[in-house]
């Protein structure tokens, strides 16, 4: 009896191993040795950061490596998060990271085989420079980072794949979108309208503040949403909404079953239209999600500036209220909220005494410093992602609407739908690549068959599924 164990590396060979009698022979049929477990092929997997997001990807990551004999390194900045994030799981292992120290970096990536950063996106850098110098693929949740994206030549030259945008949004949007516009394309269908919304929400059930939100994920990516405008295409017409126009109430859509939901444009839409093959489309929005009462609050935090991250205030012995005054005098503005909003900036904390006393702060540190004092996610709260694609297109005279929907809600504060909707495609691809089902090579983005179909597929066994109508 004999059984020959192959497995897919990332550096691109191919481990063959024969095994006779419990003895280890390699192709050409010498012995190598009589322990097998010693020749077994184990693939290193290392996560770089244990924050939010990272909850449901750490276990499932844990549960593949203990199917498969790998083993997973999750290293963070706070030793002790990543410790309880593994909770001593065999197969696994905790690790101090400073990313900042270039060596300590390129040394934990060199004794992996495969990298994920989930560390806020402006450090991603620093992880792609050592996985360049290793030779080791890496994936990200992030939009694609500029330097990364400047180093595309040098990924390819090296045969590497480095997949970006391999979260929730962007992610599993941009996968969920491709095969339905594939398909629809395939069918001899011609699109001319295409939506995509998607928010990061509270279920009804834990709603309970009058700003119908609670924080899921990173803090400061709530805060400075939006600052960059967003570009979409309407009609025809070319958008372009700055930040101070980005946030309108009255922007809504009616989801099936979860009621009426606000939405703003999301970055630059049009140049995810010609990635997507529809740049002769004539509407191509992305937008985010959020409760009509959010945008109109969130609206008067940008016409006051709340997001400012220029002008340092000294927080010592200075109440929230008069920080609010000092603003707003330095900026030359009044507070001309009407009594909804006061009623919204009033449960931030914005009006309260209390003192801030946390030295040198920025308008959008304290403002994220009162989104943490009150807008946290509790024990037993459950979030809930809502993301819907419209996509209007035309099949000889026949003109129809395809709406494809996902909702999910999670468990708890820890076992947050946005931690599993983030998490999982980042670790489902990860195995893939491991196990030799993904083998592009490049700087990719999830919008090819070769890597959204395998990975939605994996997606629905793990409960994460779209329906769809037709109207």
């Amino acid at each position: 009896m004999y059984r020959i164990y192959s497995a897919f590396r990332p550096k691109g060979w191919l481990y063959s191993v024969l095994f006779f009698h419990g003895c280890a022979y390699n192709n050409s049929g010498n012995h190598l040795h009589c322990h097998i477990k010693a020749l077994s092929p184990v693939n290193k997997i290392l996560l770089i950061g244990a924050g939010k997001s990272t909850t449901v990807l750490i276990e499932y990551l844990k549960k593949k490596c203990l199917e498969h004999d790998w083993h997973l390194t999750v290293a963070d900045s706070d030793l002790k998060l990543a410790q309880n994030k593994l909770k001593g799981a065999a197969n696994t292992a905790a690790m101090h990271i400073n990313i900042h120290n270039e060596e300590q970096t390129r040394t934990a990536v060199r004794q992996a085989d495969i990298v994920i950063s989930m560390l806020p996106a402006s450090l991603h850098f620093l992880v792609a420079q050592a996985c360049m110098e290793a030779g080791r693929h890496l994936l990200t949740a992030s939009y694609v980072d500029p330097n990364i994206r400047a180093s595309a030549a040098t990924i390819q030259q090296k045969g590497l794949l480095f997949l970006c945008e391999m979260g929730l949004d962007p992610g599993i949007d941009h996968m969920s979108a491709m095969q339905l516009i594939h398909r629809i394309q395939k069918d001899g269908g011609k699109i001319t309208s295409f939506h995509s919304h998607c928010g990061g929400l509270i279920a009804p059930e834990s709603d309970n503040n009058p700003w119908h939100y609670k924080i899921s994920w990173n803090p400061r990516n709530i805060v400075l949403a939006g600052k960059a405008g967003a570009v979409y295409k309407s009609e025809g017409r070319i958008i372009y909404l700055p930040y101070e126009l980005l946030f309108d109430e009255n922007r809504t859509i009616e989801v099936a079953g979860e009621g009426l939901y606000a939405w703003y444009p999301n970055r630059d839409a049009v140049s995810y239209s010609k990635l997507y093959g529809l740049e002769n489309c004539d509407t191509f929005i992305r937008t985010t999600l959020r409760h009509p009462d959010f945008c109109l609050g969130w609206k008067k935090i940008v016409e006051l500036k709340l997001t400012d991250e220029d002008k340092r205030y000294d927080t010592a012995n200075l109440s929230y209220v008069s920080f609010l005054k000092q603003h707003l005098a330095h900026h030359r503005l009044t507070d001309d909220a009407t009594p909804k909003q006061k009623m919204l900036l009033s449960y931030l904390g914005l009006y309260s005494n209390e003192v801030i006393d946390k030295g040198l702060l920025t308008a959008a540190d304290i403002l994220q410093s009162c989104a943490e004092n009150t807008l946290m996610l509790q024990p037993g709260d459950r979030d809930m992602i809502i993301m819907m694609h419209e996509i209007g297109c035309q099949t000889g005279r026949i003109q129809s609407k395809i709406i494809s929907s996902l909702v999910i809600k999670g468990k708890n504060s820890l076992e947050t739908a946005m931690a599993k909707t983030v998490g999982l495609p980042l670790g489902i691809a990860a195995v893939m690549i491991l196990k030799g089902k993904i083998r592009l090579t490049g700087l990719h983005i999830p919008i090819v068959p070769e890597i959204y179909e395998p990975v939605l597929k994996e997606l629905e066994n793990e409960g994460i599924i779209f329906t769809e109508e037709k109207r």
